[in-house]
């Protein structure tokens, strides 16, 4: 019998320095390169909409769970990139499609997205299938995005650098994300009414309002002014936890942070990372729609989204 390896296989990358968490995070101005070691305690931002997480690969980032060899690696990764490039190819042919046929089309899709990864699938609790409402989530992963889309296709928050972004970039633009100037603080407003007016219209639109990835081990503060679309279109919010777990040898398993794209984190090795682990299940439980009547307010409406999404036992702007 064999012996599980401990050590991912290696894949030499060239790291470049990246700001401002993931390519979901709902970020506004003033990014700045995050640490490369977590620390407890309060985060310190660089504006009073972007906060920097304390995550990086050397610090939070696993390396002693069991991988899977080079070859499947290997064939992850490549049937991963076949399912991605045809479904770009299908988007003209998906955007001829009923509403509801569409929808249908982008979960399966986001599921496969998914599950040629390597990652397994844990979906409690129930979306709201129609009409405005604010998707908000904890943000870890780049897979993070299909697994919100899988659970109700939805219009992404992301920050304009996305846009410039090779093929994500174009993906995004053809999906309709709504994308943020985080260097313009005066066009916040406007773009809280855009993301009204998009609400107020009946589509759904997810946000990561933590405005960078975290590890898994911990989360921060969710920023307020998303929620404030919410209150202005007068429709739910939806809050979502997302989680990663390493269930090799083990039923329950225990939270991994294998698959977190963090720090100066590069997306290829975040990617080799992810197909070259062993037993990876994500974890999505969609929480009961906050309606906002009870919220009167952005803050507290906020708040109330974080208690309902965050795991249990974890603390805002601290590690555990």
């Amino acid at each position: 019998m064999s012996t599980p390896r401990t050590g991912a296989p290696r894949l030499t990358v060239v790291r470049r320095p990246r700001s401002g968490g993931g390519p979901g995070a709902a970020v506004l101005p003033g990014a700045v390169p995050a640490p490369r070691r977590p620390a407890a305690g309060p985060i310190r931002t660089t504006s009073a909409w972007l906060p920097t997480a304390p995550c990086s690969p050397r610090g939070c980032v696993e390396s002693g769970r069991p991988w899977t060899g080079v070859p499947r690696a290997v064939l992850r990764l490549t049937a991963l990139l076949v399912v991605v490039v045809l479904g770009v190819a299908l988007i003209p042919l998906a955007g001829r499609l009923r509403a509801e046929r569409r929808d249908r089309w982008i979960r399966r899709w986001c599921l496969a997205v998914v599950h040629t990864a390597g990652v397994r699938t844990r979906i409690t609790g129930t979306a709201l299938p129609t009409g405005g409402v604010l998707i908000v989530s904890n943000h870890v992963s780049w897979l993070d995005i299909p697994l919100l889309a899988a659970v109700r296709p939805a219009r992404m928050v992301a920050k304009t650098e996305v846009r410039g972004w090779p093929v994500v970039g174009g993906l995004a633009a053809r999906g309709g994300t709504l994308f943020i100037d985080r260097d313009r603080l005066r066009a916040l407003p406007g773009t809280v009414e855009r993301i009204a007016g998009t609400l107020r219209g009946g589509s759904a639109v997810a946000a990561f309002p933590e405005g960078s990835t975290w590890c898994g081990r911990a989360q921060g503060r969710y920023r307020r002014a998303l929620f404030q679309a919410a209150l202005d279109a007068g429709v739910p919010v939806q809050p979502v936890r997302i989680q990663y777990r390493s269930v090799y040898r083990s039923a329950e398993g225990a939270a991994s942070t294998a698959p977190a794209f963090v720090g100066e984190d590069s997306l290829l090795a975040s990617l080799w990372r992810v197909v070259s682990a062993r037993g990876l299940v994500a974890e999505v439980v969609l929480r009961p729609a906050l309606t906002p009547g009870p919220h009167t307010d952005r803050r507290t409406l906020a708040e109330a989204a974080q208690g309902g999404g965050r795991h249990p036992g974890s603390r805002a702007g601290a590690h555990i």
